[in-house]
């Protein structure tokens, strides 16, 4: 009779996101929140650089999806539910994925919007958290699978010192909690 398990059992999904996340902090990256033109689709700014909204986009195409694409199509048929903050009158595939408002739009139109609990145990690898730095700057981190000395998750997200790993998730004001998996995943 042969064995109930696999030799070689696939991650799910959230946890094979948990792992790219936590591999770009092997990366030198600088915060340069500078606005850049990037091609399209599967546009990048320069390597070295980024901000917290591009340790989301990087993870998510190790796994082989292009948010820059997926945001900006959900955004060009969509555009009225998306925020206005910045006065635009139409999409920009440069920077509308780059934005958190964007991302939390798109993230509960088309993944999973979760509960903002104070529970440590409600947030699990692969989730995605926003946060609101001093009550006015939106944030965004990945959860990953390492827990820290709180005994919560700890986060992958560069807040100004590059792509960091921290245990910083109730550190600021949560102001969102997302899971995202592209159909078909």
């Amino acid at each position: 009779m042969g064995s109930i398990f696999k030799a070689d059992v696939e991650k799910d999904f959230y946890e094979r996101l948990s792992d790219a996340a936590i591999t770009l902090t092997e990366d030198h990256v600088r915060y340069d929140p500078s606005y850049v033109k990037i091609k399209y689709p599967n546009g990048d700014v320069p390597a070295h650089t980024g901000v917290c909204t591009d340790v989301v986009i990087r993870a998510y195409r190790k796994l082989g999806i292009d948010l820059q694409k997926e945001v900006h199509e959900d955004m060009k048929a969509n555009f009225s539910k998306y925020p206005k903050s910045w006065g635009l009158k139409s999409t920009d595939t440069n920077i509308d994925h780059r934005r958190v408002p964007n991302l939390q739009t798109f993230f509960t139109r088309k993944g999973e919007k979760l509960t903002v609990t104070k529970k440590g145990s409600d947030y699990k690898p692969g989730d995605l958290v926003t946060w609101m730095l001093n009550g006015k700057v939106p944030h965004i981190g990945i959860v990953v699978n390492k827990k820290g000395k709180s005994g919560n998750y700890m986060i992958v997200h560069n807040i100004g010192s590059g792509q960091v790993l921290e245990d910083c998730l109730f550190d600021y004001s949560v102001s969102g909690h997302y899971r995202y998996k592209k159909e078909g995943l």
